[in-house]
């Protein structure tokens, strides 16, 4: 027996020193969202608090964001191995950077939250109304960028950008000094809201209701990442149990952003969480065939649409930029009843 203890010994030395990892080992995963803790992004959290990354044989640091195009550079420089971004914002990289493509692995948004907003005391009513109107918005704000897309589908020829930071631009238009605004559904409403409007009283224009359907924010993974097969369908399966917990208590997703952000209104993040489930996540496609996939023609389109929008000199194939290959089945993916 000590001989054969004495083998074992040697040869688990014989292993570490070769630097194989034991069996159990976890594999670091760095991981960056778009933007701070909030609501919408709380799935992950829960998913990084229960340990179903861990489950997946992931350590996963999670950190906040400062934009989607700064998540898709995170991933892309390698960073990051794993982030959240708009799935646009990787369209633009990919076609800038052939060959050293950001894959999104797993759409979140069905539905893209851009849109604009005007209030009904000034008697805009829809599309045709912004004609000649000024436009408040950041430069980078993803809304804004697509608004000629929109403009164009909905016969809008004219309009001034007045440019505005992302605190001045929802208060601009309650004083008045803009017209409309572009941002997010979830972000923008729910400001508007803060500042004393009512929801009855905002025209809100979502882009996918006037003809601009676009998919927007999802897991996009670095080209060295994409090679871990298994690491990347780990933290897919993973963030889909995350995202099935807080469909069903959606207080579970606020709570844990709490832990990683004492500061937040709670309230108000529930009511943030609430509309992105609402308006985003759960829609028919999602509620039909589940979270993550995207339909291959409307994707397609899509694609070529954000391409013409953004002026890119050409559109990157749709599987430079997504691919279901990492996708668990369909059984697994369904998130809501």
């Amino acid at each position: 027996m000590n001989r054969i203890a004495r083998w074992l010994g040697g040869a688990a030395a014989i292993v570490l020193a070769m630097g194989m990892a034991p069996a159990n080992a976890q594999t670091p995963v760095k991981f960056t969202l778009d933007w701070v803790f909030q609501g919408p992004t709380s799935p992950f959290l829960v998913a990084l608090d229960k340990g179903y990354y861990k489950a997946e044989g992931l350590d996963v640091t999670m950190d906040p964001g400062q934009g989607s195009a700064g998540a898709v550079q995170r991933v892309a420089t390698g960073a990051y191995q794993i982030g959240f971004a708009d799935v646009n914002s990787t369209i633009e990289y990919n076609a800038k950077n052939a060959g050293k493509e950001v894959l999104c692995v797993f759409m979140a948004y069905d539905y893209a939250p851009f849109g604009v907003y005007a209030l009904k005391k000034s008697g805009i009513k829809g599309p045709k109304d912004l004609e000649g109107k000024k436009l408040g918005a950041p430069v980078f704000d993803a809304s804004f960028r697509l608004f000629p897309a929109f403009a164009k589908i909905n016969g809008i020829s004219k309009w001034e950008h007045v440019n505005l930071t992302p605190q001045l631009r929802e208060q601009s238009l309650v004083q008045g000094s803009v017209d409309f605004i572009s941002g997010h559904y979830f972000s923008s409403m729910l400001d508007l809201k803060a500042r004393g409007v009512k929801f009855d009283d905002i025209v809100a224009m979502r882009y996918v209701d006037f003809g601009l359907d676009l998919y927007a924010n999802g897991i996009v993974v670095s080209p060295e990442m994409a090679k871990n097969e298994k690491a990347v369908k780990g933290f897919i399966a993973a963030t889909i149990k995350g995202w099935r917990d807080v469909i069903a208590d959606n207080k579970l997703g606020i709570a844990a952003a709490k832990k990683k952000d004492p500061l937040i209104d709670e309230a108000l993040e529930l009511e943030r969480l609430q509309i992105s489930l609402q308006t985003n996540v759960l829609t028919p496609f999602v509620k039909a065939n589940g979270m993550g996939d995207v339909d291959p023609a409307r994707f397609a389109k899509a694609v070529k649409t954000v391409s013409e929008a953004f002026g890119l000199p050409e559109a990157p194939a749709p599987d430079k930029v997504f691919t279901n290959k990492y996708l668990p089945p369909k059984a697994d993916r369904m998130v809501a009843k």
